[in-house]
């Protein structure tokens, strides 16, 4: 069956670093368009960044440009998010997501059939 499971969260304090892995299974990983999504208590589930299937473009919120980066690897089946310069308000939950189609709006999180359990981020002042 389909399995997103996400890893690398934690506790960093402010201006530090981590990098998120989301190990894919059970479908095509290849044909997917990948993204990260994220939920801070509450907020709604907020989009993050997104890759498409060759790798080659991707898209970012306004807030974590310059700071994150999505790439992937599509024989170890994963995908990343290298999230830099982190700031308090980056701590969430974060969520890997896999969308069949490509083009259109990545940040809709209708787009998306496939969704993992979810890794803590928590980023301390």
């Amino acid at each position: 069956q389909v399995q997103l499971v996400e890893s690398g969260g934690g506790l960093v304090q402010a201006g530090g670093s981590l990098r998120l892995s989301c190990t894919a299974s059970g479908f095509s990983f290849s044909t997917f368009v990948m993204a990260w999504f994220r939920r801070s208590p509450g907020k709604e589930r907020e989009f993050v960044a997104a890759i498409t299937r060759n790798g080659i473009n991707t898209n970012y919120v306004d807030s974590v440009k310059g700071r994150f980066a999505i790439s992937r690897d599509n024989v170890q089946n994963k995908v990343y998010l290298q999230m830099n310069s982190l700031e308090p308000e980056d701590t969430a939950v974060y969520y890997c997501a896999a969308s069949q189609s490509e083009g259109g709006t990545y940040s809709y999180s209708g787009r998306y059939t496939a969704w993992g359990q979810g890794t803590q981020v928590s980023v301390s002042s």
